[in-house]
């Protein structure tokens, strides 16, 4: 029945792309105009040859955001800038942990995480070392921005029940968004647009670019389509086309991934490419056990041809890996960014 029913709504889209693309998708997810303001440092560390910031601003509701700012600390002068977007992985207690370390270092949970998807490190800090400015931040239903949910007792750690109880909290979010105008995935593309532009508003801090593994890939292709100064987008192991994915692979994403609207203007590949002709790399994860190879392939094709009169500016990674950003594809990305920013 899916099959059919993709058939005959595949038939009444709308397409666009480019420019045109970016402002219906931007429109039709609802995203919303934020900003950072009355930004806080909170505190500051040193760990070896990185320098860190906490800070924490608020966007107009729910608790302040908390952030980590992460540069090497002998800096002089401006650097290049990276927003470094956390993953979803279903873990909600957590948001900027999970990729980049603060004082107190990773928890457990955060640690067994990394070694399954991030090759065990946090990536932030990595980056940072190479001579970036890097904002890690909590964004809307995770860590500092959570929703306090009831959670039952047992023999799991307080992170793992919250984790718990917050997967079957997601579809009451998405629902609460629709009913007031906006969505899910229009939210968070709203308070990242909003750390983005305060990345760069530091004097500190040159161009800005991101990058992000799965939801945070998500979270980099929103930026890349909304956010004109965004001068270079990572995704990794999150970029396929929808038809492919219907039937098997829709079940297994978050509610961001299916914004409403989005797919009666184009595939979720076109509106990654509708930054062409600006920078964007695309990791795909050949094993990966979220997404079909067949759409990352066809995905492939579709951004090509949106970078037909500019395929320099666009890199894919084909990588021989389940669903991560391992070291490896790290220290692709790490190097991809140093030569666009």
């Amino acid at each position: 029945m899916f099959a059919e029913l993709a058939a005959v709504a595949e038939a009444q889209l709308k397409a666009g792309a480019g420019p045109r693309l970016r402002v219906a998708a931007r429109e039709a997810m609802g995203v919303l105009d934020l900003t950072a303001g009355d930004v806080r440092v909170e505190r500051t560390w040193t760990d070896g040859d990185l320098a860190g910031e906490e800070l924490s601003w608020s966007v107009g509701f729910g608790p302040r955001t908390r952030a980590f700012l992460l540069r090497p600390r002998d800096a002089d002068g401006p650097l290049p800038g990276v927003v470094a977007l956390h993953c979803h992985a279903g873990m909600k207690w957590a948001g900027k942990e999970k990729i980049a370390d603060g004082p107190e270092g990773p928890s457990p949970e955060v640690l067994r995480l990394r070694e399954s998807i991030y090759g065990g490190r946090a990536f932030a800090n990595e980056l940072a070392r190479r001579g970036f400015a890097v904002l890690a931040h909590d964004v809307f239903v995770w860590g500092s921005r959570r929703f306090p949910l009831e959670t039952a007792d047992g023999p799991l750690s307080e992170a793992d029940r919250y984790d718990l109880a917050a997967r079957e909290h997601e579809h009451v979010v998405a629902k609460h968004c629709a009913a007031l105008g906006t969505s899910f995935a229009g939210v968070v593309a709203g308070e990242d647009l909003a750390a983005a532009a305060y990345l760069r508003s530091r004097p500190d801090v040159g161009p800005v670019g991101c990058a992000g593994l799965s939801g945070g890939g998500l979270r980099a292709g929103l930026l890349g389509a909304f956010d004109p100064a965004m001068r270079a987008v990572v995704i990794a192991a999150m970029v396929s086309t929808y038809r492919e994915m219907i039937g098997t692979h829709v079940p297994r994403h978050t509610w961001m991934l299916y914004p409403p609207g989005l797919p009666r203007l184009g595939d979720w590949p076109d509106l990654v490419a509708a930054r062409a002709p600006e920078p964007l790399m695309v990791q795909y994860a050949l094993r990966d056990e979220l997404f079909p190879e067949a759409g990352m392939r066809r995905a492939h094709d579709l951004i090509g041809e949106h970078y037909r009169e500019a395929p320099e500016g666009y890199e894919a990674v084909f990588a021989d890996v389940p669903h991560s950003f391992d070291v490896p594809m790290q220290e692709r990305a790490f190097d991809w960014l140093a030569r666009h920013l």
